[in-house]
């Protein structure tokens, strides 16, 4: 699986049937994506306090995925999953409620109490 953050109105804005368009796919061609051990890498530097979030765990089976390094790159930083084209929601497998810690700050799935492991 692999993972994408949005805000929850977005994803319940989604029809059945629909497919999901993240604002990327227009601006640069494809949806930001990660994977459990770095989901909350991009979350801290984009949405940092947000209390909106929700993270899709998308099957990527049949999707054109292409695992590539960060938007900005930095030498040595993990390379991320990016779909190459909308998510039909039935690739969905699954919406978790993403809360920033305390601090304001994500923390990885395992950390996270309410997601389901």
């Amino acid at each position: 699986m692999i993972l994408h953050i949005c805000p929850a109105a977005d994803w319940a804005a989604v029809p059945p049937g629909g497919e999901y368009r993240a604002a990327s796919l227009d601006e640069v061609g494809f949806i930001h994506c990660s994977d459990r051990g770095t989901v909350h890498l991009p979350a801290n530097r984009l949405f940092a306090g947000r209390t909106d979030l929700v993270v899709l765990e998308v099957d990527p089976h049949g999707l054109p995925v292409r695992w590539e390094p960060g938007d900005p790159p930095a030498p040595g930083d993990p390379w991320f999953p990016h779909v190459y084209g909308p998510i039909p929601r039935a690739a969905v497998r699954a919406v978790h409620e993403f809360p920033p810690g305390p601090d304001g700050r994500f923390r990885p799935p395992e950390a996270v109490t309410r997601w389901a492991v």
